[in-house]
């Protein structure tokens, strides 16, 4: 029984630092979270270093995953983390050498009248509760013998434990540290401290002021245990709650400083549902058995069947064809759906990709020759300026109407405002009569479609699927149903 409870402490420290992985985005399955308690337990908790190295090779699977494990590592265990494989005599041996080089270094540097002053306080707190009972209680307590010896070890121990009682790991906000500060200080019993020390300040007891002084330092400690792990777990829920806001801010609102992290965002979303929608290949050696003609090649011989047929059918792959306005007012939604289209080229089938603003042109060259941030960064230099969606479908018809049939998928993106001009509706029919499906995403409100020059109410009729599309959840969202249409 006696190594059954550092045992379980330390199995909530692991998951609790498990927790502390997946906030900074370290995938780690329940499989993996087993493996690891199994690594701890075999190598045991003495040796920091072995047991780094283990967990490592436990939770961490990529270079960059490997490095979040280190700096958390580092940050969540703190120098006592051997203490949880000490039995109790061990624990006491190591204090007592511990005291007894304290107390020769505090010989040479701290003079007789400190060490002094230390006894006689000790002394009139022995003396003051051979009168008061509960004086008495309060002293002989595992929180008020710790804090009296010094027993930092102990201490320390009784925080980790109290922490994960109270579950310390949930803190997210600032403002909850008052809040797990006192839940921390009643889990350890500084309740009872606090009612003798009321008790005996209606008595002015002389044992007032050194109970004072042990309260003060049981304070100190906990807040300082709370503000640490609140650093911890803040540092990737705060990275989190910034994404999530980043997702749902409309793309046009967003800042020059926060681009580079929008755009490793698109990223983590395209391998998301990369993963997701990764077709499962089937291996035939031959082919399907083609049985209709496999059966009549065997009429010939009374039914035997000699000769086996097998089915060798290719079908077309679906093609994706992306239409972007480019112009100043949506250039941001385009750039980042097509950003999104080209992170996923392992998943979706052939992207052709058309820009326009006055006059449309095929882009997907520009995808092959340079790194999707240049090739955007040219798509837009290029046909920027001011919209005309008659002019931009007349040469999107010229360009490619001829290679759209029932397998293809015409994503356009854009706000239908068109400068009073003529929408060329029939060129949008004839997409609509030849493609497997028109998908519209408009990055205006609903409530602003059919205003002023917006020709989206009459381009509606000609669109399988329409959607409002102005940030980065709803662009995955819809990016994802596409996948699912296509598989």
């Amino acid at each position: 029984m006696a190594d059954a409870a550092p045992s379980q402490a330390m199995q909530r420290h692991l998951v609790s630092f498990v927790s502390l992985l997946r906030s900074h985005d370290v995938r780690v399955s329940p499989a993996e979270t087993l493996d690891a308690m199994d690594v701890a337990a075999t190598l045991g908790y003495a040796r920091r270093e072995r047991l780094r190295d283990g967990l490592a090779a436990a939770l961490a699977k990529t270079p960059a995953e490997e490095a979040v494990f280190h700096h958390c590592f580092s940050r969540f265990f703190d120098r006592h983390l051997a203490d949880f494989t000490s039995t109790r005599e061990e624990r006491s041996a190591e204090q007592d050498a511990v005291s007894t080089d304290a107390l020769s270094t505090d010989a040479l540097n701290t003079d007789a009248a400190t060490e002094n002053h230390r006894a006689s306080v000790e002394q009139l707190l022995d003396e003051a509760s051979r009168d008061d009972a509960a004086l008495a209680e309060l002293l002989a307590t595992p929180l008020l013998q710790q804090l009296r010896n010094n027993d930092s070890t102990a201490l320390n121990l009784a925080l980790g434990e109290a922490a994960a009682s109270i579950g310390l790991s949930q803190i997210r906000m600032f403002t909850q540290k008052g809040q797990f500060t006192r839940r921390m200080l009643d889990a350890m019993g500084e309740e009872q401290l606090r009612r003798t020390l009321a008790r005996l300040e209606q008595q002015d007891s002389p044992a007032l002021e050194p109970l004072r002084r042990y309260r003060d330092i049981l304070r100190e400690q906990v807040r300082d245990y709370v503000e640490q792990h609140y650093l911890l777990q803040a540092e990737g829920q705060n990275a989190r709650f910034m994404d999530d806001l980043l997702s749902r801010t409309r793309l046009s609102n967003l800042e020059q400083r926060y681009l580079h992290r929008v755009h490793e965002l698109v990223r983590q979303m395209a391998r998301k549902l990369a993963e997701r929608h990764a077709r499962k290949r089937r291996v035939y050696r031959r082919g399907k058995l083609d049985m209709g003609r496999t059966l009549r090649r065997g009429i010939a011989n009374d039914g035997i069947l000699f000769h086996t047929h097998w089915r060798r059918v290719q079908k077309n792959k679906p093609q994706l064809l992306a239409i972007c306005d480019v112009s100043g007012s949506v250039a941001a939604y385009a750039k980042f759906l097509l950003l999104f289209l080209y992170s996923l080229q392992d998943v979706l089938p052939k992207v052709r990709s058309f820009a326009f603003s006055s006059h449309l042109g095929e882009v997907s060259d520009l995808f092959a020759q340079y790194p999707v941030d240049k090739a955007i960064e040219l798509v837009n230099w290029r046909y920027g300026g001011a919209t005309d969606y008659g002019k931009s479908l007349q040469d999107f018809a010229r360009l490619a109407l001829e290679d759209i049939n029932s397998s293809t998928t015409v994503i356009i993106l854009g706000d239908a405002r068109n400068n009073n001009g003529d929408p060329q509706l029939d060129i949008m029919r004839s997409i609509y009569q030849r493609s497997r499906r028109v998908i519209w995403l408009n990055p205006e409100s609903r409530r602003a479609w059919g205003t002023g020059d917006s020709e989206m109410l009459r381009y509606l009729s000609a669109c399988h699927f329409a959607a409002e599309c102005n940030n980065l959840t709803q662009l995955e969202r819809i990016v994802d149903q596409l996948l699912k249409m296509n598989r």
